[in-house]
């Protein structure tokens, strides 16, 4: 078959994807359990922006993914724990799902232990730490959505990490089991309430709240980052990356600075 010459000076004349940047630095992922902790790891480790992914285990796993192993935490305090090398960390509480067998092998923190693991991925070298902080719908107050919430979370920033990445991401409510008659009843009578919740205040899915960590630790500039629901919900909604960058690159650094020309003299 003849070649066409018009489609050969086509084909030279097409510009060339630019390459994707090689992968740097080593991710470690502390809890990598439920819907949120699969999506994170897959999202993350499947990118190959990262050179190397370690996964915290409670038990030995075979490692299935490639790119991605296992380190298995000793039955002992956070605290002395042996340090394992890592540049970025990222930190959920989504608990385990009972039916995936996988899951129960993995270790996932709790809330409490928050402090403890900060000082230990600060001493293992970590520089980036994200964190995906649960709430109930409607419970946190105003004040406390756009910042620090306690105690535990200024520990975190004083551990000295280079930059700091906290997403406030709403939960659904448990389910409450009641034996008496009577508290039943009341349930019933009141679960009206969780329709008052704002739609801004809804969870967000587990995807889309990988896409957001996952830009956050491209984009996301030296400090801290507080991520309130309304934000995480605004990005959950299509213009993820838009909000993100709204969200981490503050106004004043998308300005252009404008250059003042002297004005004309006449003689």
């Amino acid at each position: 078959m003849a070649l066409d010459p018009l489609q050969a000076l086509q084909a030279a004349n097409r510009a060339v994807p630019p390459a994707a940047a090689p992968p740097v630095g080593t991710l470690l992922i502390a809890g990598a359990t439920g819907a949120l902790g699969q999506e994170l790891l897959h999202r993350l480790a499947g990118r190959h922006r990262f050179s190397r992914t370690r996964v915290l285990a409670r038990e030995p796993m075979h490692d299935g993914l490639p790119g991605v192993e296992t380190v298995q935490c000793p039955a002992l305090p956070i605290a002395q724990w042996p340090p394992v090398a890592a540049d970025v960390a990222v930190v959920a509480f989504d608990p385990p799902r009972l039916y995936h067998g996988r899951e129960r092998a993995l270790w996932h923190p709790d809330p409490a232990d928050l402090p403890e693991l900060a000082r230990w991925l600060r001493a293992c070298g970590v520089r980036t730490l994200a964190i995906v902080q649960p709430h109930d719908r409607g419970r946190l107050p105003e004040a406390l959505k756009r910042g620090l919430a306690s105690l535990d979370e200024q520990a975190v920033v004083a551990c000295g990490f280079e930059r700091v990445i906290l997403l406030r991401s709403a939960r659904k409510p448990a389910a409450v089991h009641l034996a008496n008659v009577g508290e039943r009843l009341a349930a019933w009578m009141l679960s009206i309430m969780r329709f008052m919740v704002p739609a801004n205040e809804q969870p967000v899915r587990a995807p889309k709240m990988a896409e957001l960590v996952d830009l956050a630790l491209r984009v996301a500039p030296p400090g801290v980052h507080v991520a309130a629901p309304e934000m995480v919900w605004q990005a959950a909604q299509g213009a993820t990356e838009a909000a993100a960058r709204q969200w981490l690159i503050p106004a004043a650094a998308l300005e252009v600075p404008t250059v003042q020309t002297p004005a004309a003299t006449w003689p």
